[in-house]
């Protein structure tokens, strides 16, 4: 009866289950924000990109 008791009131999983899911929330919130903010990224990328063209076809 001891063993069953001690099973019952044991709350290290539910803890260690807390904590995976903190993880699983900060790494959404992580895939979210770079996942906006690659297409803007990518856009101003893009336009260094054809102004350093732009540039070099001029100088050249």
């Amino acid at each position: 009866m001891n063993t069953v008791a001690r099973f019952v009131n044991d709350e290290s999983g539910a803890t260690a289950i807390e904590y995976g899911l903190i993880a699983a929330l900060i790494a959404v919130g992580i895939i979210a924000a770079a996942t906006a903010l690659g297409g803007s990224l990518s856009g101003l990328f893009e336009t260094i990109s054809t102004k350093l063209d732009t540039a070099t076809t001029n100088a050249g």
